[in-house]
């Protein structure tokens, strides 16, 4: 190869490199002066193209839910607490950096303009029990009943006058709905009363994004520092929190732990390797630029085509620093090796392999992208950006900058000559074609595989954290978001028709102690059909009451008569303050489609699930949608089609070596495969568990690994090639070690896979050189 000196076009480019560069630095400059980092962890779940709707819904669920926040605050005595509540709020108001804004529901709702928002409709509220057992009582008993709460008053508290409500069913309607949440309205506040004390339920809504947080604990501490304050003059105040921005600020906190962690103990490992492998500072410097600019060139791209960048694409990023570190470590190893070659020279020798390597690098990380997962996607365009813009760093700019020699160290002399006494498979082809098969083998008939694809078992949420919302849940009676109905209409009425065909069989599982019950748009709105048979049905009672009760005492009691006001709707209804509970059922229209949700309360374990799916078999327009079980369906799904796609990503691959290699192509190929096959039988073996992100991880290895034979093959017995491979494999090594020390844990998967299989590739592929004897070419 020439050592010409080099020629305009590679002066042009660096200047052109060193341009882009200065304009991705100005990008940088603003990127993190504005809150694009987002940190939500959903992104990494695959989206249901298969069911537009329920993901539609589960989206404004999401948006509903990731601001809100509950504080329920306790003391043993209901005006301590009160006095506790107004101490804990002056305290959190004062500190004016946290991002929350009281939602004082409690203040705006007064019961008294409930009761005359419903005063209109009172006649056409019933309850499912009492729609079924007043056609089913006898006159005599309705009289009877009446009387009695006539001259027992006391019996039951009463909303409404006698005359106009002789049964009491109005304030038998309001009941139920009490009954729908622990909660009560006292003296101003939202108050309830469980494990011996008193509490006061405290309603908060984030100013921003709950995925839009700093990283910093901000709420945990405001919250406890306004916690402490209350204990100083209450010692046995206790405070309970649930919500999803606490949630999210974990995940927060954690994942900008793990960047330092990763990121820049994959830079000191990866420099301390340079050095050792070098002894001078300049390979140290200018590997680290390439990484840097590399990192900085990927995240403005990814800024710049998603907007927002999610906080665990650059966990997963910052492991990328072990893997385009390889073409400056090769560049330098081979500058050791011959010295007397111009650093131009040197780079026009070194480019088929890079180029083949990067090639190959990129379509393995492409291939995370064909999932639909917005997170992979944007860990695909990253990493293949990142690597890109490294070895473009290296071409343009090495051969000027570089200038000097490479001294050589002990540590590159000792490494480079155990290449010399790694053995050569004499027997590869047909050994590794039966170990191949063999493994397949065991894998298919044993089924030995612990597969996952259980959602459950991505999560990683603070266990304090779920203890507490599990107890505000109970304690409140809240519904679950994991399982609910969705219901749909062409219109509103349409909707609460069907919400309330679907109530009625379950009301049939509160009987049979499936579920504790339910919470619709339908249980305060009826439909109109509902009100206006309501209404039929209340006149004919309260007319056969009112007369059996004048013939019994001699009176002549007449309800008043009143205008008959239009049905109740539901845009009525979401005005008021009332509303403020169940408002977020109703999802409104959206394309000519109106919709709701259901939500259960007090749901019996993964038993009660079939009989609830069961619910919603054959109503028109009712949806059983439950979370866990769908995206862990989806899970499965993508498993299979990735591990498809590994498949072909592997044909590509050999095909692109067949490019550059011809018959000997295998020889580059073949240790990625038996590393590949070796991981999965090792995590067969041990039990551990088998999911999507284990099968992206080979994704992973193919396009590292595949680098490893490509450069052992370009200098089959270059010591200074395998010194390159080394360093670059442990750096490489290093970076997915620390990723798999990841507590969130589909990266823990991504580096538990590379930490077994990379260093399988590292010693397979000496094995794989040619026979000394048939170095002619001859594979």
């Amino acid at each position: 190869m020439s050592d010409a000196a080099p020629g305009h076009l590679w002066r042009w480019a660096a200047i052109g490199w060193l341009l882009f560069v200065i304009c991705v630095g100005a990008h940088q400059w603003r990127f993190w002066q504005q809150d694009r980092i987002d940190t939500d962890v959903l992104a990494l779940l695959p989206i249901n193209e298969q069911a537009p709707d329920i993901a539609l819904v589960t989206q404004q669920m999401a948006d509903q839910l990731s601001r809100q926040m509950v504080v329920v605050l306790g003391t043993a005595q209901w005006q301590d607490t009160r006095a506790a509540a107004q101490q804990f709020r002056d305290q959190l108001a004062g500190q004016t950096h946290v991002p929350l804004r009281e939602e004082a529901i409690a203040r705006q709702t007064s019961m008294q303009a409930a009761l005359d928002f419903y005063h209109p409709w009172r006649e056409r509220l019933l309850t499912a029990p009492q729609r079924e057992q007043l056609p089913k009582t006898s006159d005599v008993a309705l009289v009877q009943q009446a009387l009695q709460d006539l001259y027992q008053p006391g019996v039951q508290a009463r909303l409404s006058d006698w005359v106009s409500d002789p049964l009491g069913l109005w304030t038998q309607w309001w009941t139920t709905r009490a009954a729908q949440s622990q909660a009560r309205l006292r003296d101003g506040e939202l108050w309830v009363a469980a494990d011996g004390q008193q509490w006061v339920v405290l309603q908060y809504a984030l100013t921003g994004s709950a995925f839009r947080l700093s990283g910093e604990p901000v709420l945990d501490e405001a919250l406890q520092q306004a916690l402490a304050q209350v204990q100083t003059s209450w010692p046995d105040a206790r405070m309970l929190v649930a919500g999803v921005p606490l949630h999210a600020e974990v995940a927060a906190v954690q994942a900008h732990g793990e960047i330092n962690t990763i990121g820049w103990g994959s830079l000191a490992g990866v420099l301390l390797l340079a050095w050792l492998a070098f002894r001078s500072v300049r390979p140290v410097f200018l590997v680290g630029v390439s990484l840097l600019v590399g990192t900085a060139v990927a995240l403005s791209v990814t800024a710049l085509l998603f907007d927002q960048v999610h906080l665990l694409t650059l966990v997963f990023g910052a492991s990328l620093v072990g893997v385009a570190e390889d073409y400056g470590i090769h560049y330098f190893a081979a500058r050791q090796g011959e010295p007397q070659r111009t650093p131009h020279g040197l780079m026009r020798g070194l480019l088929p392999a890079l180029w083949l390597a990067l090639g190959t690098s990129m379509i393995a990380y492409l291939a995370l992208g064909a999932a639909a997962f917005p997170g992979l996607r944007q860990m695909a365009v990253f990493s293949v950006v990142g690597l890109a813009a490294a070895m473009l760093t290296v071409v343009c700019w090495f051969p000027w900058l570089d200038r000097g020699t490479v001294p050589a160290s002990r540590v590159a002399t000792c490494i480079g000559q155990t290449l010399s006494a790694w053995p050569r498979w004499r027997q590869a082809f047909a050994g590794s074609l039966l170990l191949c098969i063999v493994a397949g083998l065991a894998l298919w008939q044993g089924q030995w595989l612990n597969v996952q694809d259980d959602v459950r078992q991505l999560q990683n949420a603070s266990s304090s954290l779920v203890a507490q919302q599990r107890q505000v849940s109970e304690m409140l009676g809240l519904p679950s978001p994991a399982q609910f109905y969705l219901v749909k209409g062409s219109d509103s009425q349409e909707v609460l028709q069907r919400e309330e065909a679907l109530k009625e069989r379950l009301d049939a599982l509160v009987l049979q102690k499936q579920l504790a019950g339910y919470s619709a748009v339908s249980d305060w709105v009826p439909s109109a059909q509902r009100q206006a048979s309501n209404a039929q049905l209340v006149e004919h009672v309260q007319k056969v009451v009112l007369q059996g009760v004048n013939v019994q005492l001699g009176e002549s009691f007449e309800p008043a008569a009143a205008k008959p006001a239009p049905p109740l709707t539901v845009q009525a209804w979401l005005a008021q303050p009332i509303a403020a509970a169940a408002r977020p059922l109703w999802l409104g229209e959206q394309g000519g489609v109106y919709r709701s949700m259901l939500m259960l309360r007090g749901v019996r374990g993964q038993e009660a699930l079939p009989a609830l799916e069961q619910a919603a078999q054959g109503l028109e327009g009712v949806t059983w949608v439950d979370k866990p079980a769908e995206i862990s369906g989806l899970l499965q799904r993508y498993r299979i089609s990735m591990t498809e796609l590994l498949v072909l990503g592997h044909v590509l691959v050999l095909a692109a070596l067949c490019l550059r290699f011809g018959r000997k192509a295998w020889r580059a190929w073949v240790p990625t495969v038996l590393a590949s096959l070796a991981v999965v039988l090792v995590m067969a073996v041990l039990g551990m568990p088998w999911q999507l992100f284990n099968v992206l991880a080979l994704m992973l290895l193919l396009g590292v690994g595949i680098d490893y034979g490509i450069f052992l093959q370009e200098h089959e017995d270059d010591p200074h090639a395998w010194l390159a491979v080394v360093v670059g494999a442990g750096s490489t090594w290093l970076s997915f070690g620390l990723l798999g020390l990841s507590q969130t844990p589909a990266l823990k998967a991504f580096g538990i896979t590379l930490m077994l299989g990379l260093p399988l590739v590292l010693v397979l592929a000496p094995l794989f050189r040619s026979p000394v004897t048939a170095k002619s070419g001859k594979a």
